[in-house]
């Protein structure tokens, strides 16, 4: 468990809600630099070799590669651009370095001129854990609340209270809900969704919900089955028309829609997997 320092304690330090963007990133151009001097990323970038000049590694241009890929100019290289990101360049170059980061394994050392090592084997699986450590480690100090996936994408970190739902694993062999369950939870979570993106991530979960319909009426009340399904039914989430209630706010409740429906079906899974084992 990483210490909490006094002034953090005390509440008197000036960054107690965490550090403004442009800290973060001068900490993640130091954190790439540190990756890259340690082989992080020569099998994707190459290096520098004093005999050799400029080795190419796989991506031979990655300005070229960013722009392809991201979109954007001026992201590339990172010493010189990162202290101009916007919060948004931050993330796409984050996301973007995982696709090529990878563990330097084995190499031969180049000890003339103070060379250092040449890699030449590696593990990308190994690298992306190193990676995703190392930037959730540095998005922890960020005024704003994100977290990096093990899947490479930058996700808002859960409401307080509400981590362990995402970290429990889903009671269930059934491929469709599972992998509806982790796309809506993906969309919602997901870096920059919109007010609909996050509405869609719910109208998912009612619809895993009405999958589930026939084992839920066994488990519940007729009234309760009618308020459950009610929610999504006339709050503008399934269906259209001029008897929904829109005029909510969009932001809270949507974000209550969410983990009420996630919860239940985390409940629902759960009690009928309990079922199934106790008819065995």
């Amino acid at each position: 468990m990483t210490h909490k320092y006094y002034s953090l304690r005390k509440g008197t330090n000036p960054n107690i809600k965490g550090l403004p963007l442009s800290d973060v990133l001068d900490l993640f151009k130091r954190v790439f630099e540190q990756l890259r001097s340690g082989g992080y990323f020569d099998e994707a970038f190459g290096y520098t070799c004093v005999d050799a000049g400029v080795v190419d590694g796989k991506v031979p241009d990655p300005e070229l590669d960013m722009l392809l890929a991201i979109r954007k100019r001026g992201l590339w290289p990172i010493a010189e651009k990162a202290p101009f990101y916007q919060e948004d360049d931050l993330f796409d170059v984050i996301e973007f370095l995982y696709q090529y980061v990878s563990k330097p394994i084995e190499g031969t050392m180049h000890s003339y001129g103070g060379c250092g090592m040449h890699w030449e084997t590696f593990n990308q699986v190994l690298g992306r854990k190193d990676y995703c450590d190392k930037i959730n480690a540095l998005l922890a100090h960020y005024k704003h609340r994100y977290e990096f996936s093990a899947g490479g994408e930058v996700l808002h970190k859960p409401e307080v209270g509400f981590e362990p739902i995402f970290d429990a694993d889903l009671p269930t062999s059934d491929e469709n809900v599972r992998s509806r369950i982790v796309a809506a939870t993906r969309k919602y979570r997901r870096h920059g969704s919109t007010i609909d993106d996050r509405r869609q991530a719910v109208r998912d979960l009612a619809d895993v919900m009405e999958y589930l319909r026939p084992r839920v009426k066994a488990l519940l009340t007729s009234a309760d089955e009618k308020d459950l399904f009610s929610i999504a039914n006339n709050f503008g989430i399934r269906h259209h028309n001029d008897k929904q209630k829109t005029a909510y706010d969009a932001g809270i409740w949507l974000s209550w829609m969410f983990y009420f429906y996630l919860s239940t079906i985390h409940v629902v899974l759960r009690k009928i997997e309990h079922d199934n084992l106790t008819q065995k």
